[in-house]
């Protein structure tokens, strides 16, 4: 061996590529000892020189799999296992991009994005077809966010709530707002124009408890009907004359041209569903949510407000 090959380390992405096979399968060769790994912060590295004689192995005929390593059980503890489990993170999120990546880094899981509205994430969950979900969802009648659904959804169900992050969510108008638009009450102004978003979105509850606390019918809305699946869809609309007003949060609107009205601090928050099989990503969330690295890649997004976030807001016994 050559000292350069000493010198030289490969991710498990990279070994994937040299390999050609699917990250998975790499993870599962680290898993059963096949080769040697280690752990640098969040990610597992694999020595040139034991790439190497892994093919050699291979190569010869010989049995692929080896006993287990001192260098891969110190430093990929029983405890702390790579996995091929999936992780479905479903919401819309930029955040939620995020935290996926950090599950990811850590070598535990592999995540999945989904990305419905939150009653339809915490509806996937309640049917087991999510891990983690985000939610912001108003509840006109108490005036909170969020544990008034999940409590009524996920009946029957242990869970923890962790606070995600804070947004500011209002109105986009059109540029020098000619509509003079200020305040949930004006959407029942004549002449007014709705660009919706979809069923099942945090902000079509929200604008639908908002309507009802103003007392508007939503046939009296013209537009309500119309439709869109995101933020950047709603303002865009906006921004091209065919639509006065549209409910969404303030991060969108610095990207399209559009104004913003503010008027409510939105409570943004993930779900989990508590089993024996997922204490560990639990827990890695919790450390995710908490860790400087995380907090600096949030807060370099702008836009959101950190300060309660990884904090736990209920969890069930």
């Amino acid at each position: 061996m050559t000292n350069l090959e000493n010198d030289i380390s490969y991710t498990t992405d990279e070994i994937a590529q040299l390999l050609k096979v699917s990250k998975l399968t790499v993870y599962d060769i680290i898993k059963k000892g096949e080769i040697r790994a280690y752990r640098v912060g969040r990610q597992m590295r694999v020595d040139a020189v034991d790439l190497t004689a892994y093919k050699e192995r291979l190569k010869s005929g010989g049995e692929s799999a080896t006993a287990p390593t001192t260098s891969v059980i110190s430093q990929v503890a029983a405890s702390e296992t790579v996995t091929d489990s999936h992780v479905i993170i479903s919401g819309q999120d930029l955040s939620l991009d995020i935290v996926a990546s950090h599950v990811e880094e850590s070598g535990l899981y592999r995540p999945l994005r989904s990305f419905s509205g939150s009653l339809n994430s915490l509806i996937k969950m309640y049917q087991g077809q999510a891990d983690i979900v985000s939610t912001h969802l108003f509840d006109g009648e108490t005036g909170e966010y969020n544990l008034p659904y999940i409590k009524r959804l996920l009946t029957g169900r242990s869970y923890m709530v962790i606070h995600l992050l804070g947004r500011k969510a209002g109105l986009y108008v059109q540029k020098n707002n000619p509509k003079q638009l200020q305040n949930w009450s004006d959407l029942g102004q004549p002449g007014v124009r709705l660009v919706n978003r979809e069923k099942g979105s945090g902000a079509r509850v929200l604008l639908d408890e908002q309507l009802q606390l103003a007392e508007i019918t939503a046939p009296s809305i013209t537009g309500y009907d119309d439709e869109e699946l995101n933020h950047m869809a709603v303002a865009t609309r906006i921004a091209s004359g065919y639509a006065d007003v549209g409910v969404g949060i303030e991060k969108t609107a610095r990207l399209i041209d559009v104004d913003f009205i503010p008027l409510i601090q939105e409570q943004y928050d993930l779900v989990l569903i508590k089993t024996a099989e997922n204490e560990k990503l639990r827990e890695l969330i919790v450390e995710t949510l908490n860790s400087a690295s995380f907090k600096e890649q949030l807060a370099a997004v702008g836009g959101y407000d950190l300060t309660k976030t990884g904090t736990i807001l209920y969890e069930t016994v």
